[in-house]
């Protein structure tokens, strides 16, 4: 079965629903199909949360490489920063940073460590990366999903009306 590159199954398309149901029953294709929806819908909720994860995520990354850049520049110029910087969501205080060789920056978990400038902007700038390659992953893989969903969901109702066709055919035949 085809997938894309991170593993997602392709969506078989049922051109002949005729041909396509010598193996399977009607009500059993349906239920199969319903559940492949179900699972591709499961995946795209998935999908949804981590490009809204990665989206908050980014301008967080950006800012603080922003900042650790700012600091570096003042380094090297052997000079004070005067900066606001956030205590809570609407709260900022004054501050004079001293010239440094090292920022704290905090991984999450409570957890916080210490980094050379240089290992900082590093850091930062492979975290940014990697953030906005899985992003781009995130919405290829929507996209694919939506691809996917909009298939089976063409596929149940061709299944459907293929049906639906048959039993009135079966109906006027028996009234004959």
């Amino acid at each position: 079965m085809e997938a894309n590159p991170r593993g997602i199954p392709k969506a078989p398309f049922v051109d002949n629903v005729e041909e396509y149901l010598k193996t399977d029953t009607v009500e059993a294709t349906l239920r199969k199909f319903t559940e492949a929806v179900s699972k591709y819908k499961f995946m795209e909720n998935s999908k949804l949360q981590q490009r809204g994860g990665l989206e908050q995520k980014i301008p967080e990354i950006k800012k603080t490489l922003a900042m650790v850049e700012y600091l570096a520049e003042q380094h090297k110029s052997n000079s004070s920063a005067k900066t606001l910087f956030e205590v809570n969501d609407t709260l900022y205080a004054h501050a004079v940073i001293p010239p440094t060789e090292t920022v704290n920056l905090w991984l999450g978990a409570n957890v916080m460590l210490e980094y050379t400038l240089e290992e900082a902007q590093e850091l930062l700038a492979s975290k940014l990366e990697i953030a906005q390659k899985n992003l781009k992953e995130a919405c290829e893989d929507l996209e694919f999903l939506r691809d996917q969903i909009t298939t089976m969901e063409v596929n149940t109702a061709r299944v459907y009306n293929w049906d639906v066709k048959q039993r009135r055919i079966a109906k006027s035949v028996a009234k004959e």
